[in-house]
């Protein structure tokens, strides 16, 4: 059975600081980012050892201690947007410290949940290609209850809900890649609560980013186990479930 959101206040989130409870929900691709994506990420970055340091475009640079990784918060500068939402975070990797050229970068807009990057930097992220392949990606969807796409079910994952999905299509302009080919594919993934409405978050992938780092990114994509929080978004608040409240 499902609890109401909010019982006390159904119609507007419950602030950070608020001494009402905190809800866990599911599904996390629905939760959105509690409005804390850039201090949740950064905190996690600052776990781990990277260093950070402002920049003259007004972005937050972060680096790993190897400093083959990079992962920027980039809003304030807005270098581009996807589905309509400007890019937030820019990560990247390149295979050694003296190259000026990133071997492949991952862009993610506001909305997106803190989760599916902690994945990713919870993984090595190497930045050369890795043996596994496409088909990896799609089955940490696959095991986890999403389902292949009719039409493209060697490209495409949605989830039951039909409110998000991970394809694997051609790259928009903006994304940068060290490969130079055109009519490459990246994989690019999407949460829309509503097909009528603006998309909650998007996710884009250069060709070059390992299929075993979009793997990682899929697992916690489609994880059925809970997350908390205290701010919903509302374009998907009627399709959150609260598992538990502390």
């Amino acid at each position: 059975m499902e609890a109401p959101l909010h019982p006390h206040h159904p119609h507007s989130p419950v602030p950070p600081d608020s001494p009402d409870p905190v809800y866990w929900v599911t599904p996390r691709h629905l939760a959105g980012d509690d409005n804390a994506l850039a201090e949740h990420v950064g905190d996690t970055l600052t776990a781990l050892g990277w260093r950070m340091w402002p920049t003259a475009r007004n972005t937050l640079l972060h680096t790993s201690p190897d400093g083959l990784r990079g992962a920027e918060w980039t809003l304030a500068a807005h270098p581009f947007e996807l589905g309509g939402l400007p890019v937030a975070w820019q990560l990247s990797a390149r295979t050694h410290t003296r190259s000026v050229m990133t071997e492949w970068n991952a862009y993610f807009t506001p909305g997106t949940p803190t989760y599916l990057l902690r994945a990713l930097h919870a993984h090595k992220a190497p930045a050369a290609p890795s043996p596994r392949t496409r088909e990896a990606v799609l089955a940490a969807l696959i095991e986890q209850g999403w389902f292949r796409d009719l039409d493209s079910p060697h490209t495409t994952a949605p989830d039951p809900g039909f409110s998000s999905a991970l394809s694997l299509e051609a790259v928009p302009p903006p994304i940068q890649d060290a490969d130079p080919r055109p009519d490459l594919t990246g994989w690019q993934a999407w949460a829309q609560p509503l097909l009528s409405e603006p998309y909650l978050w998007c996710a884009a992938f250069s060709p070059s980013v390992p299929h075993d780092l979009v793997a990682a990114f899929a697992s916690s994509l489609a994880s059925p186990v809970p997350v908390p929080r205290r701010t919903l978004p509302d374009s998907s608040r009627d399709r959150l479930v609260v598992v538990h409240r502390t």
